[in-house]
């Protein structure tokens, strides 16, 4: 019996041709889908786990992000791990049965950013589940080989599909400069705030302060070993929550990631980082924002940004594999978990997941 290949697809609705999608949410759907074959430096990987990205249910409810428009179809999903099961030619750095994981971006290889160590700047990059590109939340899946990353015997399917939001912390938690001993602030608990704060104890920081509207997800970052949780306040202006959370912590921060994109959260996290520190800015949110630029000018915080993550994978993969971010921690992280035939109700449950307390949803290939 020939295998089937099968795998979950946003795809406009019939009659919706137009530069962007008229009829939202898309269809969502489980599809048959060709079967791949490998080429040169190329493989094919039985997925077994995919974890859902807000990325992904944003597609799904809205058609495009930025200048990245669904066309007709796109199949979902980024955030992955699985079994080799064909290698084309040439492939030498993993074999049929390898467990790994995929990192799913692939570059050019060839401009500028590629040879100078920044390929996620890459202007030709071809990334999972970003259209045109295909995602891999289905049975089999075509990946360049030198971007999978095979698994240690101790490490899961499951750990190693998040090693992809891990990446975003460590590229994140890096372009920061946290390390032993520093005092870290991240404004946001939901997934990447999480994987920030794992990241940075994971690094050595001192402290980890965490600020969310939402309850259910600080005590989720304290699980995780948050030292510092406080609930923010929408009646509260930005310098307020900033005084706030130097009063209830005893000193601003050296380092702040801000995974919101909310221009209040910018804002509070200038503010609340001292003179000399370092905002990142990870999470996206209006094109435009007004933001105490003076204050930190004078004061000299560097405000940094980051666009997804280049070289993390193998120190993410490290992190799991040795331990500094425990199977345990990672295992609480995850609070959903779906058969890929349940694939669209794992995406209702992300899109809801304030009623439904959704962290991580995961699907099991």
């Amino acid at each position: 019996m020939a295998e089937q290949n099968r795998g979950l697809m946003v795809r406009r609705h019939p009659g919706d041709d137009g530069p962007l999608p008229q009829k939202t949410p898309l269809l969502l759907q489980m599809e048959d889908i060709p079967m791949p074959v490998a080429g040169a430096g190329e493989a094919v990987i039985k997925m077994e786990r995919v974890g859902i990205c807000g990325s992904d249910v944003h597609y799904w409810q809205h058609g495009y992000i930025g200048d990245f428009i669904v066309g007709e179809s796109c199949l979902m999903g980024h955030e992955s791990a699985g079994v080799v099961h064909q290698v084309g030619d040439g492939v030498t750095n993993v074999k049929v049965g390898d467990r790994v994981a995929i990192e799913p971006g692939v570059p050019c290889r060839r401009c500028f950013h590629c040879k100078t160590g920044h390929y996620n700047l890459c202007p030709d990059m071809a990334f999972c589940a970003t259209p045109p590109i295909h995602g891999n939340c289905c049975t089999y899946y075509k990946h360049a080989a030198d971007f999978l990353f095979k698994l240690p015997d101790h490490v899961t399917a499951e750990q190693a599909a998040l090693l992809e939001p891990l990446s975003v912390g460590v590229h994140a938690c890096g372009r920061a400069g946290i390390t032993v001993g520093s005092n870290v602030l991240i404004m946001g608990a939901g997934p990447i705030g999480l994987v920030c704060l794992l990241v940075a104890k994971a690094s050595g920081a001192a402290t980890v302060t965490i600020v969310d509207l939402i309850e259910q997800r600080l005590e989720m970052a304290k699980q995780l070993g948050a030292d510092f949780c406080i609930t923010s306040s929408t009646k509260e202006t930005s310098e307020e929550l900033a005084a706030r959370i130097e009063k209830t912590v005893g000193h601003k921060a050296d380092q702040t990631t801000e995974c919101t994109g909310a221009a209040p959260c910018i804002s509070t996290a200038i503010y609340g980082t001292r003179s000399g520190g370092t905002v990142v800015l990870v999470g996206l949110g209006r094109p435009k924002v007004e933001i105490p630029i003076v204050n930190a000018s004078v004061r000299e915080v560097d405000i940094r940004g980051i666009f997804r993550y280049c070289n993390a994978y193998p120190v993410a993969l490290q992190l799991v594999a040795s331990g500094k971010i425990s199977a345990e921690q990672l295992d609480n992280f995850v609070t959903h978990r779906y058969k890929l035939a349940d694939a669209a109700t794992a995406f209702e449950t992300t899109l809801n997941a304030i009623q439904t307390k959704s962290i991580k949803v995961m699907i099991e290939c």
